[in-house]
């Protein structure tokens, strides 16, 4: 594996609407990330994945794009985003925007002139087809729910493709004149300064053509887009397409959003000569998903999640970096979602934090994540506002659960969860706004907060700043940033434990997921001297074990001492 300038660094995502708000309307904006540039700072991450901020209508929170070329007025100008680039390169700080082509808005200027013209230039952007008959062209269910096929506005027997929501209709990447649009768009972006991008669902651009149907899985007599994919093939063609003629020229760090990955693949897609720079782990995020529907998954346990976080490094190994994360803008907080009601406290948050961020790759924190942000607790349906929950919400109660077991499946799985507002401080509105917040802060924003935690040494936004200076840390940062990730006493419950394997020294990471004290021998480990470089609690080491408290994390190095 090559070496490369962002293997050392720790990535954090924003979300711009709720970041922070820096003129009352209650939503996050450009100037507020401004704002808040030093305290990214002082955190210690080097790049910044934003959110989409391009025009749109929202119907999926700004992932439908209406122009790839503009800022939507709720976020800020155009020049508000050049000086925030500015800004950020004056602090060190590398930015990233979402790269969002699998589909655009039906609000696009493309998808309305392919409406006027199906025939046309334009019509050839998008997946057009007639009913065959009369059914629809074939049974994909949309990620969303429901058929992929809408009506053609303006046609009266036309429709148009959508595997999200019906107002973000996919773009046909057959058409080589639309990938040059795309390309010239990525150029124009990269040009003004970005680092580089995150690649929002990227395995949906090759669809498995000519349109077909597939065996149904539920009722309706769709079939879920995650069997659908496994039929498509060649996306590597315009993948390297969008490499070397985008990506590559610029120097540019990229991340894929990539799901349903071909058995095989991976070194394609984030190897030396990779499609993209690295792609997320999402092995543990997917753990326990059904595609009957949310009522129908399991929540991980601490040795499934222990398990997905080994599977993933061992398929890595040799290959390339991944990027590792814990929650996102998609997922539940992951504190609320891998860490048992008992294990739901600040020693438990720091164990969790150590457990992902020592992994080999890149790690990525999700606004809020730095100060243990829980789930939301809610009342009522009304109150959640992600579309593709509300679907899962009337999912629930088709299947027979009531009104209350179908929130409570909701409440845990619903995006809205890491889309709160974030918690500045203890004042109105957590401090996120002085208007009012387009989606409600969360009713912990008393307790858990950043004002409350910068400066306390024992807080989880301290405990961040200590994992981030130890990756970068001149002793150890070779083993931590190249060492091999080897697992140990992998078989003993609620204990995750792995190895960080040097040259010359070695990492041992520990934690202790449950309630009851756990004494833990140290492997073999020759002439080196054991030291403690991490612990989220007092710390017991003897000479040949480590003696780990309910819930506490252990970084110990070893290495051999000088002559």
């Amino acid at each position: 594996m090559e070496r490369q300038w962002w293997h050392q660094k720790t990535a954090y995502q924003i979300y711009p609407k709720s970041f922070y708000d820096s003129n009352g309307d209650g939503i996050g904006d450009i100037q507020g990330i401004i704002e808040k540039l030093d305290y990214l700072q002082e955190l210690g991450v080097d790049i910044l994945w934003i959110s989409p901020m391009y025009l749109s209508p929202c119907a999926d929170q700004g992932y439908d794009i209406a122009d790839y070329y503009q800022i939507d007025p709720r976020f800020g100008t155009m020049e508000d985003m050049v000086r925030l680039l500015e800004e950020a390169k004056k602090r060190g700080l590398y930015v990233l925007m979402d790269l969002v082509v699998n589909h655009c808005s039906d609000e696009h200027s493309w998808f309305r002139k392919a409406c006027q013209d199906p025939d046309g230039a334009y019509g050839q952007y998008f997946y057009l087809a007639e009913k065959k008959d009369g059914r629809l062209p074939c049974n994909w269910r949309s990620y969303f729910g429901g058929p992929v096929w809408e009506p053609l506005p303006g046609s009266e027997d036309r429709y148009y493709l959508h595997v999200f929501d019906k107002k973000q209709p996919d773009l046909n990447w057959e058409n080589p004149r639309l990938r040059r649009e795309i390309e010239d768009m990525i150029n124009w972006w990269l040009d003004k300064g970005l680092a580089g991008f995150r690649i929002d669902a990227i395995i949906n651009i090759k669809k498995p053509l000519p349109f077909t149907d597939y065996p149904a899985d539920r009722e309706d007599g769709l079939c879920d887009m995650g069997e659908v994919l496994k039929h498509a093939d060649g996306i590597g063609e315009f993948l390297g397409e969008l490499r070397d003629r985008c990506f590559r020229p610029h120097k540019a760090f990229t991340v894929g959003e990539v799901f349903n990955l071909p058995p095989g693949a991976l070194a394609d897609f984030m190897g030396d000569n990779g499609y993209f720079s690295s792609i997320f782990d999402f092995r543990q995020t997917e753990e326990g998903k059904s595609a009957k529907g949310w009522y129908d998954n399991r929540t991980p346990t601490p040795d499934d999640y222990k398990r997905c976080c080994f599977e993933s490094q061992r398929k890595a190994d040799g290959i390339g970096y991944l990027s590792n994360i814990i929650e996102n803008h998609d997922e539940p907080r992951g504190v609320s979602h891998y860490l048992p009601k008992e294990g739901r406290h600040e020693k438990g948050k720091k164990l969790l934090a150590a457990m992902y961020f020592l992994l080999k790759g890149l790690p990525f924190i999700y606004q809020g994540q730095e100060l243990g942000m829980e789930n939301p607790v809610y009342q009522s349906i009304t109150q959640i506002d992600d579309v593709g929950s509300r679907d899962e919400y009337r999912r629930c109660l088709e299947v027979g659960c009531s009104e209350s077991q179908a929130l409570e499946v909701v409440s845990h799985y619903t995006r809205d969860n890491g889309r709160t507002p974030f918690q500045w401080d203890a004042s109105e509105h957590a401090g996120f706004t002085k208007g009012t917040p387009w989606l409600a802060v969360s009713s912990d924003y008393r307790t858990i907060n950043a004002a409350s935690q910068i400066g306390n040494g024992d807080s989880v936004f301290s405990f961040y700043q200590k994992l981030i200076r130890l990756r970068k840390d001149e002793t150890w940062k070779e083993t931590i940033l190249y060492g091999e990730t080897v697992p140990y006493r992998e078989e003993e419950p609620n204990l995750m434990a792995y190895l960080r394997q040097g040259e010359d020294q070695t990492i041992l990471v520990l934690g202790n997921f449950s309630g009851e004290e756990k004494r833990v021998p140290f492997p073999a480990m020759g002439e080196k001297e054991a030291s403690l470089l991490l612990s989220n609690d007092q710390a017991e080491i003897g000479a040949n074990e480590a003696v780990l408290s309910p819930w506490q994390c252990m970084v110990i190095g070893f290495r051999r001492q000088p002559e």
